[in-house]
């Protein structure tokens, strides 16, 4: 809940207020919280199912939703729990290979990303290993 608000230049100050078991999921980490509300979560997605007795389950990405990401790279995930539902956050890295050249060898399609890792690289000040 926020009990109150204000501008201070270009940023707002928040001053809310949590419940124990909120606070407690937070770990002790002040950094790097960054504030969300479940009722302007409007996009609707689904759950693809597989396995025995659909026992394995994925959260799917809706397609307009998928620019910049790069699935190559781990991706980390919090569960918060609240008293009626649990909500799921996935971290991922925007995507640092901006175009992959799609080469055609044969019958197999292969993502070329040799070119923009090595301006990557190059940028970063690291060589291909």
């Amino acid at each position: 809940m926020i009990l109150s608000s204000r501008r201070e230049n270009e940023k707002v100050i928040i001053e809310t207020a949590v419940d124990h078991h909120e606070l407690v999921q937070l770990k002790g980490e002040i950094d790097e919280v960054h504030l969300f509300s479940e009722k302007i979560a409007d996009v609707q997605t689904n759950i693809a199912r597989r396995g025995k007795n659909e026992a394995t389950k994925y959260f799917l990405i809706p397609r307009n939703m998928r620019k910049d990401l790069n699935i190559m790279e781990p991706v980390s995930c919090q569960r918060i729990n609240t008293p009626d539902k649990a909500i799921f956050v996935y971290v991922v890295n925007k995507n640092v290979f901006h175009s992959a050249k799609k080469i055609n060898r044969g019958n197999a399609l292969n993502l070329n990303y040799a070119d923009e890792y090595d301006d990557f690289a190059t940028e970063h000040g690291s060589t291909r290993g």
